[in-house]
């Protein structure tokens, strides 16, 4: 019964309701002016008020009503009642009781004189009759009655939402707390803090424990979840408060930060996994403005494989440094709708004054990559396209070399001859003694690169023209690790396994790897590529490199589980070893040799590689390109192994064309 009135009051029409809200203010209006009478001269020998005073009683809700209209009292949505409606009810009440003292000042008469007090009265009457049943409506509509009254005795019972607890007791973890219990999804129990002033104190009807006392909040109140909301604390203090919930069978998931909530992206009840950045414990180092702005601001930028993980995140920063014009080249239709609709929104949000254009094509088409730079004059160029997970193209090994080698010597020759200004490739640790195609690919990018960039005047490779080419292009190279997140990265992975029941499926226990978060690998890279003078490898200080078998157990607990071996036998979810795959390495290098030197920022370094001259290097892409065409992969491998410097090719070649072939008659 009260569930089918609380549905039916929710569905009226906005004017019936407000019309119902007039009529209870009338009518506690009313009440309040005689209770006032009550509490002055008493119920056993007062005359009937309203019989001695009508035009008393008439009065009230004829001043009282117009001014709670002005204050806004019946634009204010009841399950979102807060503190400005009530400030609205106080200052509404208060003028009104003001009023209605002026008014028996002027018209009462000696024979019928209405005590002084009856107004204070009237005042305190009203505000707790006017705000008490709006606070009681709030509770009513929002369908839980005892939800801040945890503590209150006879208040608690099994409502069968999950149980959470809220580490942060601050504006975010209340806000938190509103948005759960009137989303009704979970419930929250209890707040953890680490501020020793409020511990043991209750705050919007929670316990507040201190984070030593975890195991007997969990016994009290039978929390199966942690809900992070410290979205102001370091990736550092934030690594700490996770390993320390590790122990607890604690499902640990987090809100998002002030940024994305500042933004509009994401609401304060948007609950997500743990960002594994925090496990990383990692914080970001303040960009340099003017490193930022040097290439992009007011300028023409190109973008290639702009749909991409790390592409997509460049155009996003790009977009923020206001360019003149942005271009989006991408082969991926799909990937280009998406990144395209994303930057539109964006522009429209902020009014950004920059132009957008999306261009299907090719990085192995030179014609049009020379026709796109030309006609829209382009002055920067960020390289991000490339094939780049491993066993793929181990597999794939002619795709391999004709888009991240071909591919880059295409755009960059595009780029010198349309005058572009600055060239900036994205590259892998896997280019540093490489044991896979993908690696030993991406360092022939590099190296094409480093011998564009010292020649002055160079004939370009295929120009049978034999025609020298003024170069002013400044080309540079960033080289990091996995970024989180990326396409082909373990954590979706792990986070996917880990909601199917398991398991975790780890190649080595050995295995390490770098990490590093998306925008702090775009960012890095944008001011990377305005420092050096050409030709300049620079490294991305990755921090110290992770075991991906800690990283499985680390997610697993703070999923709330724990893990199955050979010492738990009885543990929810199992970790399997699978092997090293097809030109995967144990551990990965940022660096070549030992030659490197610091830049003018702090996580950026310039390494001094070893690099071919410009007609040594075409002769090799020229017998390169005839051993791809001729399907020769024992050639091609051969080749990159003279070429690349530290290429150790792992194991057979695993090409599938080349594999079918050999097992033909």
């Amino acid at each position: 019964m009260i569930n089918r009135l609380r549905t039916w009051l929710l569905k009226l029409p906005r004017h019936k309701k407000r019309l119902i809200q007039v009529v209870a203010d009338v009518v506690l209006v009313f009440l309040a002016l005689w209770m006032a009478f009550v509490v002055r001269l008493g119920i056993d020998e007062m005359i009937n008020p309203v019989k001695m005073h009508l035009w008393l009683f008439l009065a009230a809700p004829v001043v009282a009503i117009p001014l709670f209209i002005r204050f806004g009292m019946y634009r204010a949505v009841m399950r979102y009642f807060g503190n400005d409606a009530l400030v609205a009810i106080i200052k509404a009440v208060s003028l009104s009781s003001l009023i209605l003292g002026v008014v028996v000042y002027w018209y009462s008469n000696h024979q019928n004189v209405v005590p002084r007090s009856i107004i204070f009265n009237y005042w305190w009457l009203s505000l707790i009759m006017v705000g008490g049943l709006r606070l009681i409506m709030r509770q009513y509509f929002l369908g839980d009655w005892f939800a801040a009254a945890q503590h209150v005795p006879f208040t608690s019972r099994e409502d069968g939402l999950p149980r959470v607890a809220i580490y942060g007791a601050g504006a975010a973890g209340n806000q938190l707390v509103a948005a759960l219990r009137m989303g009704r999804v979970m419930r929250p129990v209890a707040f953890i803090d680490d501020d020793t002033t409020i511990s043991d104190r209750v705050i919007s009807g929670l316990q507040v424990y201190k984070a030593k006392h975890i195991q007997r909040m969990i016994d009290v109140t039978g929390a199966q979840e942690v809900l992070l909301a410290i979205p102001s604390s370091s990736r550092g203090r934030r690594r700490e408060i996770l390993g320390f919930l590790e122990g607890f069978p604690l499902h640990v998931r987090s809100v998002p930060g002030f940024m994305d909530l500042a933004s509009g992206r994401v609401k304060v009840d948007d609950i997500q996994e743990v960002d594994i950045a925090d496990l990383l414990g990692r914080d970001s180092v303040p960009a340099q403005d003017e490193l930022l702005e040097h290439c992009i601001k007011g300028q023409n930028v190109l973008v290639t494989g702009a749909g991409g993980s790390i592409g997509s995140e460049l155009c996003r920063q790009i977009l923020e440094l206001k360019p003149m014009t942005l271009l989006l080249f991408e082969h991926s239709e799909f990937n280009l709708y998406s990144i395209l609709s994303e930057l539109e929104q964006r522009i429209t949000r902020n009014s950004l004054p920059v132009k957008l254009l999306p261009i299907l094509g090719s990085v192995r088409d030179q014609a049009k990559l020379l026709d796109v730079m030309k006609t829209w004059r382009v002055d920067t160029v960020y390289h991000a396209a490339a094939y780049k997970h491993v066993p793929i193209v181990e597999h794939n090994i002619a795709e391999g070399v004709l888009n991240n080698v071909i591919g880059t010597l295409n755009t960059a020759q595009a780029a010198l001859q349309a005058g572009a200004s600055n060239f900036v490739l994205i590259s892998t640790d896997k280019a540093v003694r490489p044991t896979n195609v993908m690696g030993s690919t991406k360092r022939l990018a590099e190296l094409t690169l480093q011998a564009l960039s010292r020649e002055l005047a160079p004939v370009l490779f295929g120009d049978k023209s034999n025609v020298s080419r003024v170069n002013k292009t400044r080309f540079t190279m960033v080289r990091f690790g996995n970024v989180l997140g990326s396409s082909g990265s373990v954590i979706p992975l792990f986070h996917k396994q880990i909601k199917s029941g398991g398991p975790l499926t780890v190649t080595h226990p050995k295995i390490t790897r770098y990490f590093m978060t998306i925008p702090e690998a775009a960012q890095l890279v944008i001011q990377a590529g305005s420092m050096g003078l050409g030709g300049d490898v620079f490294v991305l200080d990755m921090g110290e490199p992770v075991k991906i078998v800690e990283l499985a157990e680390k997610m697993i607990h703070l999923s709330g589980l724990s893990v199955r071996s050979d010492k738990n036998p009885h543990g929810d979810i199992a970790i399997e070893f699978s092997g090293l795959r097809p030109g995967e390495k144990l551990y990965e290098e940022l660096l070549i040799g030992d030659n490197v030197v610091a830049t003018q920022h702090p996580m950026i370094m310039s390494a001094n590689e070893d690099h071919l001259p410009w007609e040594t290097l075409k002769i090799k892409l020229t017998e390169l390109l005839a051993a791809v065409d001729q399907d020769d992969y024992s050639r091609v491998r051969q080749l990159l192994r003279d070429t690349v410097s530290g290429y150790t090719p792992d194991g057979e070649i695993v090409d599938w064309i080349y594999q079918q072939r050999r097992l033909e008659p």
